[in-house]
């Protein structure tokens, strides 16, 4: 296989066929993108060819102008045919229909009859289409292949195959539908591979449906988008929701999309979005077509600013407004972080990527953003100060820009300056654009949850010392003790010291006019449901080192409470009274404590814990 690396190409298009060309200056076009221009050079012409580019970078177009010599006759018109000429496959439906957007206007000059062939759309009018001799045929691999086996797709007429992100339909086990739909092709079919990444299932596809293949990257060895601003801010886990809140308000996108890992994070987060009062739709395996495309309509029309998603029902989702990609849930690996953050940056606008990382992730983030070659910028969270501050920049420049007033709305404000001044009108104006926008929320600041203290902080003079028996074994750390605290307690960051945490127990001061009340409240709270319900907070007397120095000088050991051990919940089947031992080691890998899989931090939940690190728990006791 041959390289062709074009990074930075662009060429004008005058020696295409006139009709793609004027169809190009027409959608506003001056020059062809570098994979665009790559597959259109003369030692591409009629070849087989393996395509790496980033997502954004034209790549339908590019397919589409690679095949146009098996398309088009001399006149530059489609040629007839009673069979299908091209193939496009696609892995997801919403990629399949974005493609046949783009060939309509492409082609559309040319007499070029396209069928789109995709799960969840009416399958007797897709062979109604394909019965009426479409050159064209783009097509999801499962349907497809139900059309082949019927009898309702032909192939034995095809020029050309495309297979489009053929990494991820490979990831997606489209294996053996895309080998049974290339086994019933002829062998003469040009096969064009289009694949962001190389891994080795590719290669062997390569291998076996290819021949003298033309290798054509575009990607260039900084494999982060150029066009994208990666930031990595670092949040507690029990505040991803909060912090997203905080992005969207703070960047007030245009259109901005969300990741989650799983249907039901996408359910809860559009659920809780809604309530804060964003104008959001969601995006998951469990909505209909109709309701993905209704999703949609409504991103492109503006009804819409977010959408929340999952990484497989966002492939193929082409939106010029969107700016701003939110990963909430943290991606499985550098091509999904590349894969998610492309719906940004295309065409050569800007785009902002989040990565949204836990505490205890950051190195896992780091060591991800190496493997892609992403300089990422890290940050805080946006506080809401400075959510504000961007809120007035944005409202000043809103209300200043000129408007064309009529009769009527003159009308109406000479009224308003005879009742009003014109200091309060314009206050009243701010005032109900500012209605429209969610609240900002309060974010935990872990500078402000010290773990050692030596001299008293202002107010902090006159202090209640607690004891909780979880420590460093446990993999407790202030960033997640401090909310638990507040929920506990009843009680707010203000009133809580410093926090001194040990191998098996922390340490901890309220202020002396809080302490009664979260003494009062923490027993209450220790009965309900919740693993957090299990942890013992009780009152010691005197100062930690008084204690200390007290225990030494009568030769005793460290003072324990003898208060009842945290344990995880029982099962149904499993009584406390039914243990008599130890409780049997468990087996089989740990769970990830991290976060990472429950990002949205519900009351209740357990602490984050570091990676590798045993659960958060204390070994059980013989009783």
């Amino acid at each position: 296989m041959l390289q062709n690396r074009r990074d930075n190409l662009t060429v004008a298009f005058d020696d295409l066929p006139v009709l793609l060309s004027e169809a190009l200056s027409a959608r506003g076009y001056e020059a062809l993108t570098p994979v665009q221009a790559a597959v259109v050079e003369a030692e591409a012409i009629g070849r087989d060819l393996i395509v790496s580019a980033q997502t954004g970078s034209g790549k339908t177009v590019a397919f589409g102008l690679a095949m146009a010599t098996e398309l088009l006759g001399p006149q530059g018109t489609a040629l007839s045919a009673g069979a299908p000429l091209a193939l496009i496959i696609a892995p997801t439906r919403e990629l399949a229909l974005q493609v046949s957007r783009e060939f309509i206007w492409l082609y559309g000059r040319t007499g070029a009859r396209i069928a789109t062939c995709v799960g969840g759309m009416d399958a007797s009018k897709e062979r109604r289409a394909l019965s009426q001799g479409a050159q064209i045929v783009v097509g999801t691999p499962g349907r497809l292949r139900d059309h082949l086996e019927r009898g309702a797709l032909d192939l034995s007429a095809l020029k050309v195959a495309v297979l489009d992100e053929a990494d991820e339909m490979l990831d997606m086990g489209f294996r053996d539908d895309l080998e049974g739909i290339l086994d019933a092709t002829p062998d003469g079919r040009r096969t064009l591979l289009f694949s962001a990444t190389m891994p080795q299932p590719i290669v062997s596809l390569a291998k076996r449906y290819q021949h003298n293949a033309l290798r054509v990257s575009t990607v260039g060895d900084n494999r982060g988008h150029g066009d994208i601003s990666y930031q990595a801010v670092t949040v507690a886990p029990n505040d991803i929701e909060n912090a997203v809140v905080n992005l969207l308000r703070f960047h007030e996108a245009e259109t901005a999309m969300l990741f989650c890992a799983t249907r039901d994070n996408v359910r809860h987060l559009h659920a809780s979005l809604i309530e804060r009062g964003f104008d959001v739709v969601a995006l998951s395996g469990e909505h209909s077509q109709s309701e993905r495309n209704h999703a949609l309509q409504a991103l492109r029309d503006r009804r819409a600013r977010v959408c929340v998603a999952t990484d497989v029902a966002s492939r193929g989702i082409d939106l010029p407004s969107l700016s701003l990609v939110i990963h909430v849930e943290l991606p499985r690996d550098a091509e999904s972080l590349q894969h998610r953050s492309g719906r940004t940056g295309r065409a050569g606008k800007k785009g902002t990527a989040v990565l949204l990382v836990p505490y205890p992730r950051r190195r896992r983030v780091e060591s991800m953003l190496r493997g892609a070659k992403i300089n990422a910028e890290w940050i805080s969270p946006p506080t809401p100060e400075a959510i504000r501050r961007a809120d007035h920049e944005r409202l000043l420049e809103t209300l200043l820009q000129p408007v064309e007033i009529d009769e009527e709305d003159k009308a109406l404000a000479q009224r308003l300056l005879s009742e009003r001044s014109p200091e309060e009108i314009a206050a009243m104006l701010v005032r109900a654009h500012r209605a429209r926008m969610p609240q900002p929320e309060e974010l935990i600041d872990a500078s402000s949850a010290p773990q050692r203290l030596d001299g008293p902080r202002p107010g902090f003079e006159d202090t209640i010392w607690f004891r909780m028996d979880i420590g460093r074994s446990q993999n407790a750390d202030p960033r997640w003790i401090l909310p638990l605290l507040c929920r506990r307690g009843h009680i707010t960051r203000s009133e809580i010291g410093a926090i001194r945490i040990a191998a098996n127990e922390t340490l901890f001061e309220v202020t002396r006019a809080s302490a009664s009340r979260f003494d009062d409240a923490v027993k209450r709270t220790a009965g309900e449901d919740g693993d957090e319900s299990g942890v013992t907070i009780e009152a010691i007397e005197g100062k930690p080192r008084e204690e200390a120095r007290q225990n030494r000088r009568e030769g005793a050991q460290p003072a324990r409470h003898d208060a009842k051990p945290y344990r995880p919940k029982l099962g149904t089947s499993e009584r406390a009274g039914e243990r008599s031992g130890p409780a049997a080691p468990r087996s089989g890998p740990r769970p990830d404590r991290s976060g990472a899989g429950k990002p949205f931090g519900k009351p209740g939940g357990r602490p984050a814990s570091k990676p590798g690190a045993r659960p958060f728990s204390k070994p059980t006791r013989p009783r």
